[in-house]
């Protein structure tokens, strides 16, 4: 027994010994797993830093690419998507373009990114579609536009990496206050784009519009586009009314008009060339009329002149040419032209579509352009007449057409193709005998599917009635007539009951919240009238949608505003969910979301909208204090 003590206490003895030894050992180990993991770590950062080369072309990311183009004077970078088929097919040309390039004389780079990958490359270089291709010159990016051929593209590459190799000037005329008058002023035809410096849809707009103005500079004769830094001059901004970026204006001699265009090169260049042709196209024949007349859905406007040289013509043009974008002029100098239209030399007759004449109207219209007459009387004779006594609204000729209030409209199935013509006169006929009696409103009748969701937010979509009617009034309000049988009595009475101001507007609302304490005041469609308009206080009212991802970033800096604001008894931070609420009054148009307007108290019809600001406490905070009309004080700027 004792031996077996003996035995025991030696083999404890041996263990003690022999566990440091292996702990030791462990963390030897251990210690060298680390050193092995640093050292891993470390090639990790090198592997992201190093360039790697596929097929001879070298491959840049986010991490390498500044560093790569440290002291390279020229490199070819092709930015691409993986999934690309376009891309895929240039790849095997891209890879000779390499080689090419490679045996230079000195070598040129040429390399390509993953743009789906280098989120950061693709958005400094504007990349929007796959492939793109850029030569970097000393860091500056050239855009290259040509054939996608080895050997277009390695000898545009070559003429950039030539020492003596500049720039081309940009197509864009750059105008000040020094020079805009004399530019603009001579200028048959000029685009004028007023931008912001930050301005991100400025920046969007860059290279589309000087591609448009290289390519407009080549045409005969050239139309030239300019570019005004508007945070610059100020005064120009001021003069032109700029009050958000880009802004963009036609001028003809000096003239301003707006420009409703698109915004990128081949649009911008389509729209300018046709803006520079004559507002009013020459018809030669009497036939060509009459076609218009037959199968027209828009009133016909003709000028009738002698020649070009009749002084009535050029005024005519100049009349035109302001509301070129709303209506589709005509002239001739055709003699059976004007017999036929019962008019002489130097008079615009306008005329209705045989579908919308009727013994209540006139058959036409007409003013005789003396050398006396102005451009704006002919305008204002243009827009006077331009509506049948019952029109067909249309989600195409809306706002150019529709835009007066109280706007009376019968919606049912209208349509005037061969089948369904009588049916549809059939209603309309009913509704001029009222409309006959009412001038001072405008009629229209309207197909209930193009119009549904109007015919949904008036409470009438599921009315069960052949024809409905509904009424917009001033400031965007709606007014419903009560589902029943359509005739010329129910139709006259509800509209004397609007007229004497007995009907309530239909308002598409959420509840009023039961508690509304909180630094940014909800508003719903039933309270927009007692918060917003409230005339004893100024209010700052967003508009926005509970899924758009701009509001919700907007949120935590738009309850800190309320915050700043809360102690001023006539200011109101205020909210209001547009997708489930009516805005009851045109003035606050939604144009996105979150769309943010300023309603002073003095002038709730004509709000100030926030646009091209950065949408944070400190700018909404200027904002608020330069259009205020009832701070207790000015708040020091955060």
């Amino acid at each position: 027994m004792r031996k077996i003590i003996l035995l025991l206490i030696l083999l404890l003895g041996v263990t003690h010994f022999i566990l440091p030894s292996r702990c030791e050992d462990d963390a030897k180990d251990d210690s060298t797993e680390d050193l092995s993991k640093e050292d891993d770590s470390d090639e990790d950062d090198a592997d992201e830093t190093d360039v790697k080369e596929e097929n001879g072309v070298l491959i840049l990311t986010d991490e390498n690419f500044d560093t790569f183009m440290e002291g390279k004077d020229t490199v070819l970078v092709e930015f691409y998507a993986p999934w690309c088929g376009h891309c895929k097919q240039f790849a095997p040309e891209y890879e000779k373009i390499a080689q090419t390039l490679k045996e230079n004389d000195p070598p040129i780079p040429v390399a390509k990114v993953d743009a789906t990958k280098a989120s950061a490359l693709g958005s400094k270089f504007e990349v929007s579609g796959y492939p793109t291709i850029k030569i970097l010159k000393k860091g500056e990016p050239v855009d290259y536009d040509g054939d996608r051929s080895e050997s277009a593209i390695v000898e545009r590459v070559k003429e950039i990496a030539h020492p003596d190799w500049k720039p081309p000037p940009e197509a864009t005329l750059v105008l000040t206050k020094d020079n805009f008058d004399d530019v603009v002023n001579n200028a048959d035809v000029i685009l004028v784009e007023f931008y912001a410096p930050w301005c991100g849809h400025c920046k969007s707009l860059a290279p589309e519009y000087e591609k448009a103005a290289k390519e407009l500079r080549n045409r005969t004769p050239p139309i030239p586009l300019a570019k005004i830094d508007a945070t610059t001059e100020t005064e120009l901004a001021s003069r032109f009314e700029v009050s958000g970026y880009p802004t963009l204006k036609i001028f003809r001699k000096g003239k301003a008009f707006d420009y409703n265009g698109p915004r990128e090169k081949f649009g911008i260049v389509d729209y300018m060339t046709d803006q520079a042709g004559s507002p009013s196209k020459q018809v030669q024949t009497l036939k060509q009329v009459q076609e218009l007349l037959r199968d027209g859905d828009d009133a016909v406007i003709v000028g009738v002149f002698s020649n070009e040289e009749d002084s009535a013509y050029e005024l005519y043009q100049e009349a035109c040419n302001s509301l070129r974008e709303d209506y589709k002029f005509i002239h001739s100098f055709n003699k059976e032209v004007a017999k036929f239209l019962k008019a002489s030399p130097g008079q615009v007759v306008m005329l209705q579509p045989e579908k919308f004449r009727s013994k209540y109207e006139p058959a036409s219209h007409s003013l005789t352009i003396k050398d006396s007459t102005l451009a704006s009387e002919v305008q204002d004779f243009l827009k006077k007449h331009i509506l049948p006594l019952v029109g067909h609204r249309k989600q195409s000729n809306d706002a150019k057409r529709y835009t007066k209030r109280p706007l009376v409209v019968v919606y049912y199935g209208v349509d005037f193709s061969f089948d369904y013509r009588v049916a549809t006169q059939f209603w309309r006929s009913k509704v001029l005998e009222v409309a006959k009696d009412f001038p001072e409103y405008t009629f229209a009748i309207a197909d209930e599917e193009d119009y549904a969701d109007e015919l949904k937010s008036l409470g009438l979509s599921d009315s069960g009635e052949e024809v409905n009617v509904g009424i917009i009034g001033e400031g965007g309000k709606k007014y419903a007539m009560e589902p029943e049988e359509f005739d010329m009595d129910v139709l006259r009475s509800f509209i004397v009951a609007f007229k004497k101001g007995k009907l309530k507007p239909v308002i598409k609302s959420q509840p009023i919240p039961k508690s509304n304490k909180g630094p940014v005041k909800v508003v719903v469609g039933k309270t927009f009238d007692d918060i917003v308009m409230d005339t004893n206080k100024d209010v700052l009212i967003e508009l926005y949608a509970p899924w758009c991802g701009h509001c919700k970033k907007l949120e935590p800096d738009y309850n800190a505003l309320g915050k700043k604001y809360k102690n001023e008894k006539n200011l109101v931070i205020a909210k209001m969910d547009a997708t489930a609420n009516d805005v009851p009054h045109d003035s606050y148009k939604v144009e996105g979301f979150p769309t943010i307007y300023f309603a002073p108290s003095n002038k709730k019809q004509s709000p100030v909208k926030f646009a091209g600001g950065k949408r944070d406490v400190e700018e909404l905070s200027k904002f608020v204090e330069q259009h205020a009309t009832k701070l207790s004080h000015k708040k020091d700027e955060l």
